[in-house]
Formats: C-alpha cells, structure tokens, sequence
C-alpha cells in the first residue's frame, strides 16, 4: 500500500524545495504537519508502532514543535523482522548496517516509493556540495559492493547512490587469494594517470580510505597527481580514533596522497536508519541539514532538547520514509548545533558539528547504528 496522496504530495513539495534556502520557521513548520501526516499513517499500518505512540506522553497530533513528537531509539531497527509500514510483497530492497563482529545489524525495509526518494535526496544534496557534472568514479572498496542484492549493505549503498554523478566506475580495491581486501596498485595508477588534471570523483569508507588508501600510498611515497578530485568519505571514524588518527590527520594525508588541496576532501554524517539523508562538511566545517529533513540534539540525560552551543544527542528527523517509521530517530552520537540560520558558507538552516559517541555505546562497524536506549519490549514494538 503506498502512501496517501497527501503525503506524496508533501514530500514531493519539500524534495523540489531550494535545499538550504527555507526560512527556519517556514521548513519547521512544514516538517511539522508532514511529520504528523506520517505519524497517523505509521499507527494505521504497524499496531506495534500505534501501540508505542500510544504511550508517548504527548498526543502528537495537538504538538506544537517537532521536538515533541514520539521518536525511536535507533536500537529498535535491529529488531526481526524488521519494522515495516508496507505489505512483504511490495518491500524492493532491505538495507542494512555493516555490523561489527557479534553485533546484530540494523535492518530497514524500503518500497520503490522510499528506495526513489533515497536516491534523490542524496543526488540533491551531493549536487550542493560538488555540482551536477558527471565525471570518473573512483571507488576505494571492492566490486563485490557495487552489485545490485535485495539486501544491500549500507557501504554498497552509498557507492550506488554517487553512481548518479559517474561517467564511468572503477574499484580500486580487490579480494586476495586468502578473501582479504587490498589495494590493486597497477589499476590505481592507470587511473589516476589516465584522468589526471580531470574533475573526478572518489569515495569510501572513512576507515577503508586510510587503512586500504592512504597508509600503503604514504609508505610507497606515492601521490596520484589529481588535483581536481573531490573525495567523499563517512563512516568508520571509531577504529580511527581508536587508532588515534584525527580528523586533521584523515583529511592532510588524503589530500597528501591524491595531490588536492584539503578543502576537496569532505566527510558526510549519514546513517541506515536516516535513510535519503546525508550532512556534508561545508568549507566552514559545518554540516547542514536539507529542506526534507531536521535534526535535534538532547540531553543525554534529561532527553530535553538544548540550544545552540550546547551538546546533546543527535536526534535525525526525515520525511523521505514511508515503509518503515523512521522518520524520527535517536542516536547515541553527540553533536553540537552550531545555528540555526547563520552559517557563512551561506546555506540557510540548521547547522551541526559532530563531536563523539556515548560514552561506553556499543561500538559501531562502518556505517552502522547503535543499540536501543529503551525497551521497547513493554510497549510491543520488540
């Protein structure tokens, strides 16, 4: 069962909407009406999901912030079978989280209607930052994860969903003999000198990028002179800071090693359950929220929400989902809302930086979400 015309029309309005250059109040207030629409839609599909709304201790119909609404902790996406707003014969795609070693990964079903908004909200954000041209694809994961599956990874997901900006695509990683990934250095350097001085595109998992990219280029003493690349990377950031690895450092030895200025390499926060929604580094080092979408940071203990300069955490709000009920989601990472109308990278809307995980969170894999913070079990939607 799609959705009702009413909320096509609404997410529609908002996806053609100038993606950073709503007034806040206006944005807010037709995130609102949309979010209530949804919620009403959500509770006639799903009895656990009606049953859990039920329970919020405000009637979300008679809210009058956005932040009043009945959210979910992103744990509750692990649970089997996944949530789902949509009959199984009409679920096209399962998308999931690349869970680390003994985790359960989240799991979020999507019809056509979701899996098409995915795809444009990501190209119409990506656009914002790196323009509409097509150029070369560089992508530093193995070929096994462009592949097309009913249940896609959330790496091949975001790989496919750049596809959109590629003229053509090259991996330029490759499994060994023994099932590990590892650089294929020959097809690297063929490619880097064959589009050398081209605008080109690269991208990869934050942890791949360094570990697979960087490090075995760095101690070759190699630079792949592309000073046009623009390399997109998300994920992975724990192993790094486990590694001690800093944002400065990530960013300096890219650039180093592909032969950019700094500026050209830019991290998106982005997460399965936020599903069509990605939030780039702007040249300020801020990363800004679309027309289609919010973000809230809470008190991690008071759960209230707090004001710009303050840390909390990071609550994502999304219209683009109609098959499951992620359109407000908790995280367990902690962020700080930089503004809310005043970047001077000039995109309007509000505008975060990402600053940790809770402290003692289950650690994440590459892209992956963070357990429940609630039980949901006595409210029926476990």
């Amino acid at each position: 069962m799609s959705a009702p015309a009413e909320i096509e029309k609404g997410i529609n309005s908002l996806l053609a909407a100038p993606i950073y250059g709503l007034a806040p109040d206006e944005r807010r207030c037709a995130l609102l009406a949309l979010l209530k629409e949804e919620l009403a839609y959500a509770c006639a599909r799903n009895s656990r999901f009606r049953n859990y709304v039920q329970h919020w201790p405000v009637d979300f119909r008679a809210a009058n912030r956005i932040a009043d609404l009945p959210y979910l902790p992103a744990g509750v996406f692990k649970a089997n079978p996944p949530l789902s707003l949509v009959d199984a014969k009409e679920i096209k795609r399962t998308l999931t989280s690349s869970a680390t070693t003994g985790q359960v990964p989240s799991r979020v079903v999507l019809d056509g209607s979701t899996a098409r908004r995915m795809t444009k909200g990501v190209v119409t954000i990506i656009r914002d930052f790196i323009g509409p041209a097509r150029r070369p694809y560089l992508v530093i994961d193995i070929p096994q994860n462009l592949t097309a599956q009913f249940e896609l990874g959330v790496r091949g997901a975001a790989i496919q969903a750049l596809g959109s900006f590629a003229t053509d695509v090259e991996c330029c990683l490759s499994r060994n003999p023994e099932g590990d990934a590892g650089l294929d250095l020959e097809k690297l350097l063929d490619w880097a000198a064959k589009w050398k001085d081209a605008e080109v595109l690269a991208y990869g998992f934050t942890y791949v990028i360094w570990t697979h990219l960087v490090q075995p280029l760095q101690c070759k003493g190699i630079e792949l002179g592309l000073p046009n690349v623009r390399v997109l990377h998300s994920g992975g950031w724990k192993r790094l800071e486990d590694q001690a690895v800093t944002r400065d450092v990530f960013i300096r030895g890219v650039a180093s090693v592909f032969g950019c200025s700094t500026n050209r390499v830019i991290d998106y926060y982005g997460m399965v359950e936020n599903v069509g929604v990605v939030y780039p580094d702007c040249e300020r080092g801020n990363k800004h929220v679309p027309a289609f979408a919010e973000v809230i940071m809470r008190n991690p203990l008071t759960l209230e929400p707090v004001e710009a300069g303050q840390q909390g955490l990071i609550q994502v709000c999304s219209v683009l989902p109609t098959s499951f009920p992620g359109f407000l989601v908790l995280t367990e990472d902690m962020a700080e809302i930089i503004g809310y109308d005043e970047c001077p990278c000039g995109r309007r809307g509000t505008c975060f930086r990402f600053t940790r995980r809770v402290p003692k969170a289950e650690a994440r894999g590459c892209g992956n979400v963070e357990p429940r913070t609630t039980s949901m079990a006595r409210v029926g939607i476990a």
